[in-house]
């Protein structure tokens, strides 16, 4: 019988800025029983988040080709949540004209960021912002300026910049590829100024996977959402903990024990919007195992 030494990654699960636009929501909802209740795009990047809230008749609209600028045109009456990612004035703004009611669950690292930059701006910098595109805590900043730079890649490095420059970053982004781009840019402009916002929660999940180095893991499970950029950077990390094979799925569902077969050693951990309930279910399975994968439970999941 195949059996697995599970090794439980500390911390992992809800980081503080989740926790506070879920229970937002749902004091939202209960606070207002009888009114339409929407959530500007997802409120953290986790699917069974989303499917939670609607049972409490939190409704979700994402469109990934849109922006929350564009998004905001299918809400026309009731309450809007802006979602933890943070929100431009714009769409602020937009809001308040049609006459929504507004609810904003934003992480107070983002605002805190938000914030670095408009001062920045105001003293004439101009902004080189380490982001994703069309990420929604990106899309929140880059969209408000024509001063501000999204550099993804080196390449996006822009030349020629006369202006005092600020660089700063998206809290999500790996402690590796903020480092990485810090240099080439200080390479290319010497006198910036540099402020690394990645947030603490993440900061210390990532650490926590590079401390697994040289402990005979042979292989990482990351539990997290396909769509959760702070997932994905973990699994990016454990790479480069140069842990043998990482593994990256939604639920207890994806997994495969097949994928298993020389893995003796596995350690878990999970993204920062993912429910500590389909983590505890994919330990159990494993600890267990041979045995049936457990039943997921949308009602039990917040």
């Amino acid at each position: 019988m195949k059996t697995f030494e599970i090794i439980k990654v500390d911390p992992q699960g809800y980081c503080g800025g989740v926790l506070q636009a879920i229970a937002i929501a749902k004091k939202t909802r209960l606070e207002n029983p009888d009114s339409r209740i929407t959530i500007l795009g997802n409120l953290v990047h986790n699917q069974y988040v989303k499917k939670a809230l609607s049972y409490d008749k939190l409704d979700t609209i994402e469109d990934k080709s849109k922006t929350r600028l564009e998004l905001l045109d299918q809400i026309e009456e009731g309450i809007v949540i802006f979602t933890a990612h943070g929100i431009s004035q714009d769409v602020r703004q937009k809001a308040l004209n049609k006459g929504l009611k507004i609810i904003d669950a934003s992480c107070p690292f983002v605002l805190q960021t938000q914030k670095i930059i408009q001062q920045k701006l105001s003293e004439g910098f101009v902004i080189f912002y380490i982001g994703k595109y069309r990420h929604p805590e990106a899309e929140a900043i880059y969209s408000t300026s024509n001063k501000i730079y999204l550099i993804e890649k080196e390449e996006d490095i822009p030349n020629g910049i006369q202006e005092p420059i600020f660089v700063t970053n998206q809290t999500t982004m790996s402690i590796f590829d903020i480092q990485f781009l810090f240099d080439a840019i200080k390479q290319a402009y010497p006198e910036a100024e540099f402020h690394d916002e990645i947030c603490n929660a993440t900061r210390i999940r990532q650490q926590a996977i590079l401390d697994l180095k040289d402990k005979n893991i042979d292989t990482l499970i990351v539990v997290g959402d396909p769509s959760s950029n702070n997932t994905k950077q973990l699994a990016n990390i454990g790479k480069k903990a140069e842990i043998k094979q990482v593994i990256r799925i939604n639920d207890v569902n994806e997994l495969n024990v097949d994928d298993l077969h020389e893995a003796r050693r596995i350690a878990i951990t999970s993204g920062a919007s993912t429910p500590t309930y389909l983590t505890n279910q994919v330990i159990e399975y494993l600890e267990n195992y041979p045995c049936q994968k457990p039943e997921i439970k949308i009602q039990d999941i917040l």
